[in-house]
């Protein structure tokens, strides 16, 4: 790319990303969400956030729940406090999106317990962690957490997707990738500082930046995800959830404190993937971005190439498989 094109690429994105900072007043509610009677669902990162909230949803439209979480003592909190509130009981199943290895044993222990998974919300997120951490693995923490975890568990539970999808009147199971309005401000994967080493950590890096590519990478698995299985009843979205008063900003206490007041409530940053999820005009959008609350948006354009995403799939294949 020539630099003006990169330039005219930068504005073209942050004016996207200015205008879903500050989106209309939403045409659609929670409270439209059918009856998902004997519906599957596992939302990662539920215990807290727009994954509570989400499960709050879910729950007081009859479907079955898992929290996939790393803490059991948060994840039981929530348990009961959403218990109180629906007087429904969602489940436990312990995942720690930075261990490859846990996130193995959390999908070999709902393979135990369920036949079919109709709904898998790819929620869970790290934002701005210190630079020094990393995975369990030996990976950037964001890209482990926020990509490879999800990229393991979405294609170890693909046959129980599939499965799911038959057994639905619309014949689709979904996938419900967020990512962040993050998506905008970068225009590639930088692959030297996924895996962590004195590149990843040299004078050019930043936290911030690293989280960026993760979002942006959410977006680019995503559609990848879609075009591999939209012919198997599986419908793959993506989303900017908006911006978030929630436990995502706990690395940064000072931004957290100073932009609560220009933040929306997790009320309103489930409303999007709750859509995407349960939404009957939502099994339309295999491959599709949505922007707060509940719109199909024009996501990035360079999530839109297919080289990259075979590129980082196939980077996924050889690192987390």
């Amino acid at each position: 790319m020539t630099l003006i094109s990169i330039f005219c690429l930068y504005l073209v994105n942050f004016y996207r990303f200015l205008s879903q900072s500050f989106p209309p007043a939403p045409k659609w509610a929670a409270d439209q969400i059918p009856d998902l009677s004997g519906r599957v669902i596992i939302v990662t990162g539920g215990n807290t956030g727009i994954g509570k909230e989400t499960i709050r949803a879910l729950l007081k439209r009859n479907a079955k729940v898992y929290i996939a979480a790393r803490s059991e003592k948060k994840a039981q909190s929530a348990i009961r406090e959403l218990l109180k509130d629906t007087g429904k009981e969602a489940l436990f199943l312990k995942l720690d999106l930075a261990s490859l290895k846990s996130v193995r044993e959390a999908a070999s222990e709902f393979k135990s317990k369920e036949l079919e998974l109709h709904i898998l919300f790819n929620n869970a997120g790290v934002m701005w962690p210190p630079l020094h951490q990393a995975s369990a693995d030996g990976y950037d923490l964001q890209f482990a957490t926020n990509v490879m975890g999800h990229f393991l568990l979405t294609y170890l539970l693909l046959g129980h997707l599939k499965t799911g999808a038959k057994s639905l009147p619309e014949k689709k199971s979904r996938i419900i990738n967020t990512s962040s309005g993050a998506s905008y401000l970068t225009h590639r994967i930088d692959w030297d500082s996924l895996v962590d080493g004195p590149k990843r950590q040299s004078w050019w890096s930043s936290t911030e930046a690293l989280y960026h590519q993760s979002k942006f990478a959410n977006v680019v698995l995503s559609n990848e995800l879609g075009r591999r299985y939209g012919d198997d009843g599986i419908v793959s979205i993506s989303l900017n959830p908006g911006n978030i008063n929630s436990e995502l900003l706990r690395h940064k206490p000072l931004v957290q404190h100073l932009s609560r007041y220009f933040l929306y409530s997790t009320t309103y940053g489930a409303l999007t993937q709750l859509w995407a999820g349960t939404a009957p005009e939502a099994a339309a959008c295999n491959g599709m971005f949505l922007a707060p609350w509940a719109r199909i948006a024009r996501p990035n354009p360079c999530t839109d190439d297919p080289a990259v995403a075979k590129k980082l799939w196939g980077w996924l294949e050889e690192h987390a498989l």
